[in-house]
């Protein structure tokens, strides 16, 4: 019997709490039973990790920071359509993103609760938005979802920097629990690579962003991809405080342009891009078309998104402004302030 106050002794929920007594401490979390709660909750895969696999050392303090006494993660998939991904309709394309984020968010929280009533202290960050924005423009994700995956065994990362699920290729997103309790069975990491090395995600990017020897530069990427997210959202609103009035504004940004700012602000942020993602033939359940016809698949899915009449945003004097120039005349290059360092 805990030494309590007189007056906190004799409230009525004290009481009901102290006659039930301390429950028993759960023991490790059954793996298969986690699988079938995952899967019943709308995941498509799941695999755990001890917090102290070698790979997840840079993970430890963010993990502890969020759910002191985390002693797993668990890593949870869910597919996504991968002709909405391919489309170069991007309004299909990124409500593909949106309500699979918004499936493995409301999975994840499933999860959680189910946990949590097994008498576990658990936590799901998010798998998308909403993130730590008081920490931009540093690290402002709770846990690396990526990281976590390929430690758990659920895939590993491709050249185009998406991790690459075994089965059902890149068209995957991800979400990550943190939960003070041991899993029975642990996933081991993939011994080999799902990627084909076709390097069509090197063809598709307009940033030239990856290159074939596995080179990535982030500031391409994020320049043109994330137009719409935190940093090219500073950009647009310091054009309209720098424009001098309303026909400068309209001289510097397009009425198309604005109209997916509005849209991003009001139904959340859309991806410029992401067709690294959308042409990736990896994955068991995926690179059947590609080895069949590999001509129609380059037809079909790579040359409509080249093809594309776009706006590639660019940093001034990048190497992406020429690759777009040379690679992709069909495009139109508008060079903007990037994210700020």
């Amino acid at each position: 019997m805990p030494d309590l106050p007189p007056k906190l002794a004799r409230h009525p929920s004290v009481r009901a709490v102290l006659e039930r007594g301390t429950p028993p401490k759960p023991g490790p979390i059954d793996a298969a039973w986690l699988r079938e709660l995952a899967l019943k909750a709308g995941a498509d895969d799941v695999a755990a990790v001890s917090l102290d696999h070698p790979g997840l050392a840079g993970e430890r303090p963010h993990v502890l920071g969020a759910l002191p006494g985390t002693r797993s993660l668990i890593s949870l998939v869910v597919r996504m359509n991968r002709d909405n991904v391919r489309t170069p309709a991007r309004s299909v394309a990124n409500q593909e993103f949106h309500r699979s984020g918004e499936i493995i968010n409301e999975a994840a929280r499933a999860i959680t609760r189910a946990l949590q009533d097994a008498g576990h202290r658990a936590l799901n960050p998010s798998a998308t938005f909403p993130m730590e924005m008081d920490r931009y423009p540093g690290r402002i994700w709770v846990v690396a979802h990526k990281t976590v995956a390929v430690a758990a065994g659920l895939g590993v990362m491709g050249l185009h920097r998406n991790v690459i699920h075994p089965k059902f290729g890149n068209f995957v997103l991800l979400a990550t629990l943190l939960v003070d309790a041991e899993v029975g069975e642990y996933g081991e990491a993939l011994d080999y690579n799902p990627c084909v090395e076709c390097k069509l995600c090197v063809a598709a990017c307009p940033v030239g962003a990856i290159g074939k020897a596995g080179e990535f530069d982030w500031a391409a990427c994020a320049t043109h991809n994330y137009r719409e997210f935190m940093g090219g959202f500073t950009d647009w609103v310091e054009t309209v405080a720098d424009s001098a009035d309303g026909q400068d504004f309209r001289e510097r940004v397009t009425d198309s342009e604005n109209a997916s700012m509005w849209q991003s602000l009001s139904f959340k942020a859309n991806y410029k891009a992401a067709y690294c993602m959308a042409v990736c033939p990896a994955g068991e359940d995926v690179l059947g078309p590609y080895l069949e016809d590999r001509k129609g698949f380059l037809r079909d899915v790579l040359r409509p998104l080249q093809d594309k009449e776009e706006t590639v945003y660019v940093s001034p004097d990048s190497p992406a402004g020429s690759h777009v120039e040379r690679r992709f005349p069909n495009k139109t290059v508008k060079e903007v302030r990037g994210r700020r360092a």
